[in-house]
């Protein structure tokens, strides 16, 4: 027991004179170590006897656990003063500019269409979501398109099992799983913006990714008046409080009547330039009011229920208010080329 309390104290005394690391893990190892002080008294338990040993063995287990405690207590105060010594000749200046980080921005397609979102949302519509990869059915034929319907050619898509899966053309099937799901007898007011694939040859107007923003308007009572109203407002909201709009007949299988729909130019101001192709109009969506067959087929009386539906590209939008020239932009990482877009909150 005397052996165990005079290493402990040689111990005590050395730690007192240790003035860094590499001395203390020294010391640490002459202790602590496999063949260190404290180690080597357990070799005395062999020749004592039983009625000796657990005393004597718990003694060294109460000398070793002071030991690393006194040694680590040790470090610690070292280890202090060594970061005190460097804090004290170490200083930062606080008057010195900071490093500058470039930071990101939202994609300018992005803040597009969170605009078009929120301007939807206050009027009361939701906002809905649907598959990429689509079915035929709800894609072409529950619009009016059957197979060889000569207006598929226009939207020639991409099919990844013979002719029944492929990757949407319009977001249009998530109106139509929208009215499956409202069972012929639920009013609907919504857009479902979202990716949408075609085969184009990729050009600086023409993407085979890009985004289409639909909506759908489906109640009683519900004339092209409504949409007509829905779309002066947008284009306002978008572009501003004095532009115009105005539509023209056209022609598309799922609506009927179809019309095109326009917007005075905001760069001309109806005068005719570049922009507008000297018509002081530009083309910004298609719509109409929606066809009873596919009403019929959605599950909707034409005779009770009428709505309207539109579609846009957001690419289409974002290049115009930003004044973009190559739709290809959109998919590129650079910042400086970005930072090159008119990026201004006014409308």
């Amino acid at each position: 027991m005397n052996d165990a309390e005079k290493i402990l104290s040689s111990l005590e005394d050395k730690v007192k004179n240790i003035k860094n690391i590499a001395d203390l893990s020294n010391l640490k190892a002459e202790y602590l170590g496999k063949k260190g002080s404290i180690n080597e008294l357990t070799k005395k338990i062999g020749t004592m006897m039983d009625s000796e040993k657990k005393e004597f063995g718990k003694k060294i287990n109460e000398i070793k656990t002071k030991a690393s405690n006194l040694i680590e207590s040790k470090k610690q105060e070292i280890e202090k003063k060594i970061l005190e010594e460097k804090l004290k000749h170490e200083k930062i200046d606080i008057s010195l500019p900071s490093t500058k980080i470039k930071l990101g921005q939202p994609n300018i397609e992005e803040k597009m269409l969170e605009d078009i979102e929120e301007f939807f949302i206050s009027m009361g519509y939701d906002v809905i979501d649907g598959p990429e990869i689509e079915l035929d059915k709800y894609n072409f034929e529950m619009l009016n398109l059957p197979k060889e319907h000569p207006a598929r050619d226009a939207q020639d898509t991409f099919y990844l099992k013979d002719d029944t899966l492929l990757l949407r053309s319009q977001t249009s099937p998530v109106q139509i799983r929208t009215m499956l799901a409202g069972g012929g007898k639920i009013p609907i007011r919504m857009i479902c913006p979202g990716k949408v694939y075609r085969r184009e040859n990729v050009d600086m107007v023409h993407e085979q990714e890009f985004v289409q923003i639909e909506g759908l308007v489906i109640d009683k009572n519900i004339s092209l008046s409504d949409l007509k109203g829905t779309f002066n407002a947008l284009v306002k909201h978008i572009f501003g409080p004095d532009i115009e709009s105005r539509f023209r007949p056209s022609y598309y299988p799922f609506t009927e009547p179809s019309v095109e729909m326009d917007m005075s130019c905001f760069n001309c101001h109806g005068e005719g330039c570049s922009m507008c192709k000297p018509k002081g109009w530009i083309t910004i969506a298609g719509g109409g009011m929606v066809h009873p067959n596919v009403l019929k087929m959605c599950g909707y009386d034409p005779d009770e229920w009428q709505g309207f539906a539109f579609g846009m590209a957001g690419e289409r939008s974002a290049m115009l208010k930003y004044g973009m020239k190559d739709i290809r932009s959109f998919h590129e990482n650079d910042l400086r080329e970005s930072a090159n877009f008119d990026r201004r909150d006014d409308k």
